[in-house]
């Protein structure tokens, strides 16, 4: 009792699931002496059964296979018991019987079938042996002569014998490369030996069938040539062990045959050899065999001409029949035909994408596959459903078809060779592509498990845990947590191959690319040459350079541009200056071509290489920006990195960099960076287009917040320790003053400000004041000196008595000016007053000393308001530079800027002290807060904030489109057609149309004035 207990747990730990019953089984006299012989090889019988997929179904099967063997001494069963003796005929036979009931029946059904599990019959190298040698054999099974030009089966092999002479051969090639698969150290490297085995073997068996139709014809049918042409997985060389076999037919008379004669009889043998492979007999049906991918499908003739096809296929043919045609491989038949065909077939495989829509239908394809898959089985079906292998095929067939018109290196029929060929030319990243290698070999071999079961053409996972189990252990999933272990691993397999292929399948780029011309696909010198003066290139042969430099070569980088530039090339071509924005892009690339995220980015992210494009051919200052801060290019990507940036984000960022820096002008450069980022955000998102019209000075005018209280800081410290103190002196403060006090920076403005401090009690107030004018020096130059970061010109010009006045002053000096000495223009100043970095209690102060003079209570007496209008009148006739068309100049011509912020800001100093509303430092909040209290007709306001945007938006635009945030013409709407095209295009008109800007700008500042001299001058 306790040796029948021990053994039975043996046999369970073995795998068996009712080890009583396997332990009877074992002990039957039908297969004792085999399991004797295998003990005395040294291999005990349960221990090899224990380790197939599913050791109960091997031990019945075996025990089956004895029985029908008879005796070992008969002739069935002394080949059994020998190979049961040695040791890998013996692991080829058990692991067939422990995974496959069909395969194990039909060895059943015919004992002496072990023998060709023998190593002397090849099973060694079944999986490389050459496709003519499995041939031969299967032309010699039903007596043809594999050497004749058309072989014929001999007088008994042209009936119901050469039927199952060929199936019979077929089967015992098939169980051979089962047993090779099963017993492969490395299933998922082997996989595609296996796959091809199977389709040369399918191959041999059509050519074998092909040879019995023909013995039953008059003369073997010699009038016609008969080429069968593989498709799908059948042309590519990667079948399952069950599947459709598709074909098509092309046929040709023999020399001298009358043609409608030979396509009866090309018919008679097309429809005789499906009837050899597919119908009930004897010996059962090896697979189906399907024509339906014939030109017209079900409604076609079974059988063509080469010419009757050629002639379909230019005319009627849809987008899906060429993607079809791209695994078309002659496989039986007429060879020479076949690659005639072949031949005349490839070049219009890859002009298909040219039709239209060619891409997009091809992915609404697609979509529709998905959606016929029953709920039932969605999250079954390896074949068809969400992450199973049509993702992975339909992914590397599309990229074929679209990129292989101009590169004949990645014109694969199978899917992993294809695959690679993608990967080796950069059509798809290398990490993604191993992974959907490894994933699509992993639901193949899936695949094959699950149909060598029962022999049956299924792509469905199994729900039973007996069937899931067995499953398991048949690719290696071990253990009693096996079945579950392979579902959750399925389930992640399929999540990562769906996430790819919707990645690379829908990638925007492709339909694009489609629809371009073999010619600028392949960017052939005179073809682009004529393409890029066409679209808008002044210099095309200059452009030819910089794409040469682009793509010559054999690198990585070389095969991606070569996928971009067809493309982007057009999307330049839409900016206003197509050269500047391609030679951006060559530096761009040269710079950072080489990182593994940039052309992978761009080539996966059609928003992201468009909006790239479309920066490069429009702003000049985007692109130098750009070419300083490479990474900003990944922003494109990402909305969230388009976004303003919140002061306080932007305050605890300044503080961690900071942190992270010693030096102290290394710490002020932390400021700047975080400055320059914002510059560079503001610029894209204004020539993208997004948000509002404020919103690039809001961006820009927090960056140069930052700055200053990043430098203020550094200063502070540098300026305590530089006089051998250990604390500061003083509190400090900077003020904000024109338009960075009124939130209203652009890419050229300064930064005006006034410094103020107050010395701490018990300080000494003249080295308090040293310290403090240390301070304010060393954030004008911390600020503005020569780095790696765009500089910040600090401009104190507008504090007490001007240049002539100290550079900062005390708390209680300032006081004590403005009390005495105030100036009406200095009130006009002090409306934008904005403190931004320092001490926030001496902000507080300090906004209590200037508000009544900016917002006084009594408002202004009529010497003050006339002061205002002598000093705006000379302003006008002073400061207009010589030369300029006044009407042209958008800051000092008339309607421009400094009419509509004198007039507000006047009409600010009169009311605000009893309008609170009015105490704003904003142009654009006056403006609404005024009309609001009804001191501005409504229509009035309208025309001072439209001409303050449109002046505020061109101002902009030309130092976004010339890159110069300098120069005497930055506030002048340019006069030159191709300098004003930039203009107007960066403000959204469309191309061509630049005199409607200039006509809105006459427009609106000729309203303005008139709304200025009405509200200013009265």
């Amino acid at each position: 009792m306790t040796r029948q207990v021990s053994r039975t747990t043996a046999l369970r730990r073995l795998g068996f699931t009712d080890a009583g019953l396997a332990a009877d089984r074992l002990d039957d006299d039908a297969l004792a002496p085999y399991a004797a012989r295998a003990a005395a090889a040294g291999a005990p019988l349960d221990e090899a059964l224990g380790r197939t997929a599913d050791p109960d179904l091997a031990l019945l099967t075996l025990l089956r296979l004895a029985e029908a063997a008879g005796g070992s001494g008969s002739g069935d069963g002394a080949l059994l018991s020998r190979v049961l003796a040695e040791k890998e005929p013996r692991r080829r036979l058990l692991a067939v019987l422990g995974l496959s009931t069909a395969l194990g029946n039909d060895l059943v059904a015919r004992p002496e079938g072990v023998a060709d599990l023998l190593d002397e019959n090849g099973t060694g190298s079944v999986l490389d042996r050459p496709a003519d040698e499995v041939r031969t054999e299967a032309l010699r099974a039903v007596g043809a002569d594999p050497g004749a030009d058309v072989p014929v089966a001999d007088g008994d092999g042209g009936g119901g014998d050469g039927v199952a002479a060929l199936r019979r051969s077929y089967r015992r090639r098939l169980l051979q490369i089962a047993a090779a698969d099963l017993t492969s150290a490395d299933p998922l490297g082997d996989f595609p030996r296996v796959a091809a085995a199977i389709a040369d073997a399918v191959a041999a068996a059509l050519d074998a069938a092909l040879a019995v139709a023909r013995a039953s014809l008059p003369g073997g049918g010699r009038e016609v040539r008969l080429a069968v042409v593989g498709m799908g997985k059948t042309g590519g060389h990667e079948l399952n062990y069950i599947s459709d076999v598709d074909v098509v037919y092309v046929a040709e008379p023999a020399e001298g045959a009358d043609e409608d004669e030979a396509m009866r009889t090309g018919t008679a043998l097309a429809a005789a050899l499906a009837r050899h492979v597919s119908d009930v007999g004897p010996e059962p049906a090896l697979w189906p065999l399907d024509a339906n991918l014939r030109p017209e499908g079900k409604d076609g003739p079974l059988v063509r001409t080469l010419a009757s096809h050629l002639a379909y296929y230019e005319r009627w043919a849809k987008g899906w029949e060429f993607q079809a045609l791209l695994k078309a491989r002659p496989v039986a038949g007429d060879r020479a035909l076949g690659r005639a065909y072949g031949e005349a077939i490839a070049p219009m495989i890859f002009h298909a994408v040219e039709k239209e829509r060619f891409v997009e239908d091809s992915q609404a394809m697609r979509r529709r596959v998905e959606a016929h898959i029953p709920l039932a089985e969605a999250d079954r079906q390896l074949k068809l459903g969400a992450g199973g292998l049509r993702d992975v095929e339909f992914t590397v067939q599309l990229l074929q078809l679209v990129h292989g018109r101009a590169d004949p290196s990645i014109r694969s029929r199978t899917t992993l060779e294809g695959l690679a060929q993608l990967a080796a030319g950069g059509y798809v990243g290398r990490d993604d592509a191993a992974l959907l290698d490894h994933h699509y070999r992993f639901l193949r071999v899936l695949e094959h498990r699950i149909q060598l079961h029962r022999m049956r053409r299924t792509h469905l996972v199994p729900t039973g845990q007996d069937d899931l189990r067995r499953l398991a252990r048949s690719v290696g999933v071990e253990g009693v947590s096996g079945a579950s272990s392979l579902t959750e691993r399925l389930r992640q397999v399929r999540r990562e191959v769906r996430h790819l292929h919707e990645e690379i399948f829908y990638r925007p780029l492709l339909p694009l690319t489609a629809r371009l011309s073999t010619d600028d696909v392949s960017l052939a010198p005179e073809a682009a040459r004529a393409r890029l003066a066409a679209i808008g290139y002044h210099d095309p042969s200059g452009a030819l350079n910089h794409i040469a430099a682009l793509t010559e070569g054999i690198s990585r980088a070389s095969n991606i541009q070569r996928q971009l530039l067809p493309v982007m090339l057009g999307w330049f071509a839409q900016g206003p200056v197509p050269d500047a924005g391609l030679l951006a892009f060559r530096k761009l690339s040269e710079d950072i071509g080489g990182t593994p995220w940039y052309l992978k980015l761009l080539r996966d992210s059609g928003e992201t290489a468009h909006r790239l494009a479309r920066l490069l051919s429009t702003s000049r200052y985007v692109a130098d920006a750009l070419g300083r801060l490479p990474e900003a290019v990944a922003w494109l990507d990402d909305e969230e990195e388009l976004a303003p940036r919140t002061a306080e984000g932007l305050a605890s960022e300044l503080a961690a960099l900071q942190a992270r820096r010693t030096e102290p002008f290394e710490k002020a450069l932390a400021g700047r960076y975080l400055r320059r980022r914002g510059l560079l955000r503001a610029a894209i998102g204004e020539v993208l287009g997004l948000g509002g019209p404020t919103r690039s000075a809001t961006i820009i005018t927090r960056g140069a917040d930052c700055a200053l209280q990043g430098a203020l800081a550094v200063a502070v410290t540098e300026a305590t320790e530089r006089y051998g103190l250990d604390q500061p002196p003083s509190r400090y403060l900077v003020v904000a003053m024109g338009r960075l006090g009124g939130e209203e920076m652009g890419y050229a403005s300064d930064a005006d400000v006034l410094f103020v401090h107050d010395p701490l009690p018990g300080a000494d107030e003249e080295t308090a004041t040293r310290v403090a004018t240390e301070v304010a020096s060393l954030v004008r130059s911390l600020l503005g000196r020569a780095a790696t970061e765009p500089p910040l010109e600090v401009d104190a010009d507008l504090r007490p008595e001007g240049r002539n006045g100290p550079m900062t002053r005390t708390l209680a000096s300032y006081a004590e000016y403005y009390d005495r000495w105030v100036e009406p223009w200095e009130r006009q100043a002090l409306l934008r007053a904005r403190p931004v970095a320092g001490d926030a209690a001496l902000a507080d102060e300090f906004r209590a000393i200037i508000d009544p003079l900016r917002y006084p209570a009594d408002g202004l007496p009529g010497s003050t308001v006339r002061d205002l209008r002598r000093i705006k009148a000379r302003v006008e006739t002073e400061r207009m530079p010589r030369g300029v068309a006044p009407n042209r100049h958008v800051k000092l011509g008339p309607g421009g800027l400094s009419d509509v912020e004198w007039t507000v800001q006047l009409l600010q100093l009169r009311h605000a002290g009893e309008v609170p509303e009015l105490r704003t430092t904003g142009t654009l909040d006056a403006l609404d807060a005024l009309h609001e209290a009804g001191i501005v007709p409504v229509d009035d306001a309208h025309q001072l904030s439209e001409a303050w945007l449109l002046a505020s938006r061109i101002r902009d635009a030309i130092v976004l489109g010339s890159g110069r945030a300098t120069g005497r013409r930055a506030d002048v709407l340019p006069h030159e057609p191709a300098d004003l095209e930039v203009v107007s295009r960066l403000l959204g008109y469309e191309p061509g149309h630049r005199l409607d800007l200039e006509e809105q700008w006459l427009r609106t500042a000729r309203r303005a004035r008139a709304v200025a001299e009405d509200l200013f001058y009265e």
